[in-house]
């Protein structure tokens, strides 16, 4: 378990900026506390489910109100045949087991990329990689299915071809309202289109989540790089749970899941292997920020238009 107790005193023309994870005080203790959950899935979609139900009801235990779950927290594959053999809808027994969890422990759950067979699978064969948010009646608020699929080769790490096995979704989620603030939904690979999360950002977004499966290459060049520059631009809070370790004989992930806040500092990190790592929510300090330094007052769309159009 990694706490974020790291403060750094900044200033940018003339502000004094703080930012803050987990600040031992009183005043701190009343601000809601996340928890970000790392894990190693395999194939073994029942040993995946054992694995983050520890970790949640630890989470809770800790007096977390919200769990984040990395991307295919419910199985990685070796193939996408056996991704699509393994794949259910969103109303099959894993996310009922899921939804028992949220009610058990009494807390939301961000569950961060599901294989869902949507109601086309009759017709495609081909799945959605869906993030789910459950509330803590285990009622499914939102589902966001991951737009941007990861079709990439990269030297050293292998070939992904997301693809062959999955559809784009049609649209992004509007933000929702949560314990934590209002959360906007991504997966993976999304974090390297800015355009997403500056419109989530537009659209009220305080907490944008990337629940991920970095490879070992883009892993160590990319993770942090992107997580902080998406918290910078829309001076929200990043949280990004992440797979870690070797799934099979054809896969490992980089991990290093993480929680950014609205200046760009890691304020929480996980240590090698399955854990977990907590962070507090300061939204005032996140509305604070964004008064000192209003760069989306100076926006000008009428030079550039606009990167990121707001949600209807």
């Amino acid at each position: 378990m990694t706490f974020g107790l790291r403060k750094r005193l900044s200033k940018e023309r003339g502000f004094s900026l703080m930012p803050r994870a987990m600040a031992i005080s009183s005043s701190s203790c009343k601000l809601p506390l996340v928890a970000v959950c790392q894990v190693t899935s395999t194939p073994d979609k029942q040993q995946n489910f054992k694995t983050c139900a520890e970790l949640v009801r630890e989470a809770a235990r800790l007096g977390a109100c919200l769990a984040f779950l990395p991307e295919a927290f419910d199985f990685i594959a070796r193939d996408p045949a056996e991704t699509l053999r393994l794949s259910e809808p969103l109303g099959g027994r894993l996310l009922e087991e899921y939804t028992r969890l949220a009610r058990e422990c009494g807390l939301w759950l961000s569950l961060g990329g599901f294989h869902e067979r949507g109601q086309d699978w009759e017709q495609t064969q081909k799945i959605y990689n869906c993030h789910v948010l459950l509330n803590s009646k285990g009622a499914v608020v939102a589902t966001y299915r991951k737009t941007h699929l990861c079709d990439v080769e990269i030297p050293g790490q292998g070939p992904m071809c997301e693809s062959n096995s999955t559809m784009p979704g049609p649209s992004l989620e509007s933000p929702v309202s949560t314990p934590a603030g209002k959360v906007g939904l991504a997966v993976c690979y999304d974090m390297r289109f800015p355009e997403l999360s500056l419109a989530l950002a537009q659209a009220g977004a305080e907490i944008l989540t990337y629940p991920s499966a970095f490879g070992s290459v883009t892993g160590p060049a990319h993770w942090e790089v992107l997580l902080r520059a998406r918290a910078i631009e829309t001076q929200c809070y990043v949280v990004a749970a992440a797979q870690c370790g070797r799934h099979h004989e054809k896969r490992a992930s980089y991990g290093h899941s993480m929680v950014v806040d609205p200046w760009g500092t890691v304020v929480a990190r996980c240590s090698e292997g399955p854990g977990l790592c907590l962070a507090r929510i300061d939204l005032s300090y996140l509305r604070q920020l964004r008064q000192h330094l209003p760069v989306f007052q100076h926006r000008r769309p009428d030079l550039y238009g606009n990167l990121g159009h707001p949600l209807s």
